[in-house]
């Protein structure tokens, strides 16, 4: 049994997702409950309005089934928002109770009673088989499985992000638009939960993926998945290769120069274009910053825990820079979590200790036992790290008592760069305050 789990409920993520889609609305068919308590999660994290709408179980919907608060609440919601998408997630009780809610929808489609201008999508996403990280894979795939079409074969390619800040998105998009190639991202939320001063209240948030585009990613080029602790069965890349047979790069986050190098070489073998010259010098300046640093952190221990993607990026950048990532640790469920965290740390300095399906109770233990220098991970771990006396550089999500956790840049050579004199820049500080005489130059 777990007290405080390293994870989130797997309908947050499927909400994120939906978020980061042109016109769409989150719909959970659950309980009011599971609407507010994610609402409170992101919106803490990304400081923006957040709807999600909810069919609002009740005990006799729970005995006798809830189509008609479904459909209900799918007209209620087409009403309020004019939605081009509306994405039906079921939750833990739906899931419990045995409700067929994809049989429901399909009968619904069948005997028109939903509406013809608004589509309506079914991912199926109860928290006890998996984390946020989970359902935000799932919601994905749904999308890819049930609005994409074949055609002939277009000039783009796809970008199907990890849990991802909104200023990684921007990155991503950046990075696309260097190699001269349009690219369809999925989910892209950096302008619906990150967006300007508005002058009036948008019901729906201008920005996000749009339907169009979705469909059309069975026609591109390839498709480059970020993510090396997902398996097939999470795979909206998976998908498309096997339904429509576009080519998918699976990769571990870009954090580091090796796992960055890997991102952009295959951007450019799939594109033909060469890296820019701005990535270049990127790359040149940061490992002229690894040399820089070298002697101060070359040795030191840290302990990460999050997301299962975030946590094998964080461990391959420390074991490149000569820290010891001697505790990685996630809620994750996967099988493949320790095989992928072992992959990027075969040249680290000492034993590692690899852990999935854990809570906060279980990593405050190994953290006294392991005695690492610095902590990283997200904002819930800033109690254990006010106890222990151990640093904590923010990172990932959620993150609750700091302002700016959506534009935290985490990937690519910039990204990194910024990780690593924050790092840096912790354990100087450290050692700074435990010297007995403080001092000022180093």
């Amino acid at each position: 049994m777990q007290t405080n789990p390293c994870k989130l409920c797997a309908p947050l993520g499927a909400s994120l997702v939906l978020r980061g889609i042109d016109g769409s609305m989150p719909f959970l068919h659950g309980s009011q409950g599971c609407a507010t308590y994610i609402r409170r999660y992101m919106i803490s994290h990304f400081r923006e309005p957040l709807d999600i709408a909810s069919s609002s179980f009740h005990e006799e919907t729970a005995i006798f089934g809830g189509r008609q608060e479904l459909l209900e609440g799918i007209h209620n919601v087409y009403k309020q928002y004019s939605p081009k998408l509306i994405g039906i997630v079921s939750t833990c009780l739906a899931e419990t109770i045995g409700e067929d809610t994809q049989a429901l929808i399909s009968q619904m489609k069948a005997n028109n009673e939903l509406p013809e201008d608004v589509e309506v999508i079914f991912i199926s996403a109860p928290s006890y088989a998996g984390s946020h990280s989970d359902g935000f894979r799932q919601a994905t795939k749904a999308l890819v499985e049930q609005l994409c079409i074949k055609g002939e074969t277009k000039q783009q390619i796809n970008i199907l992000p990890a849990f991802l800040s909104t200023e990684d998105l921007r990155y991503l998009r950046e990075v696309a638009d260097s190699f001269n190639m349009p690219a369809v991202i999925l989910p892209d939320y950096s302008s619906t939960l990150d967006g300007e001063i508005w002058d009036s209240y948008q019901i729906l948030p201008k920005g996000g993926e749009k339907l169009e585009s979705i469909a059309s990613m069975g026609s591109s080029l390839a498709t480059i998945e970020l993510g090396s602790a997902l398996d097939n069965s999470l795979s909206a890349g998976s998908a498309l290769e096997e339904r429509y047979f576009v080519p998918n790069y699976r990769m571990a986050l870009p954090i580091g120069v090796k796992a960055t190098d890997r991102f952009l070489d295959s951007i450019a073998k799939i594109t033909k274009n060469p890296i820019s010259t701005k990535y270049s010098r990127q790359r040149g300046r940061l490992i002229d910053s690894y040399a820089d640093a070298h002697k101060y952190i070359s040795g030191k221990k840290a302990a990460i825990f999050g997301d299962e993607d975030m946590v094998v990026g964080l461990a391959g950048f420390l074991s490149e820079i000569g820290i010891t990532p001697v505790l990685c640790a996630s809620g994750s469920m996967r099988s493949n979590f320790g095989e992928a965290v072992s992959e990027v740390v075969k040249d680290a300095k000492g034993p590692i200790v690899i852990k999935g399906n854990v809570d906060f109770i279980d990593i405050e233990e190994d953290i006294r036992m392991l005695k690492p220098d610095i902590l990283i991970g997200n904002s819930k771990g800033y109690a254990m790290s006010r106890r222990l006396n151990i640093p904590l550089l923010r990172v990932g999500f959620p993150i609750h008592d700091r302002i700016g956790a959506q534009r935290i840049l985490h990937i690519g050579y910039q990204g990194t760069q910024q990780l690593f004199d924050q790092i840096v820049n912790i354990i100087l500080e450290r050692s700074q305050k435990d010297s007995s005489v403080g001092y000022t130059y180093i």
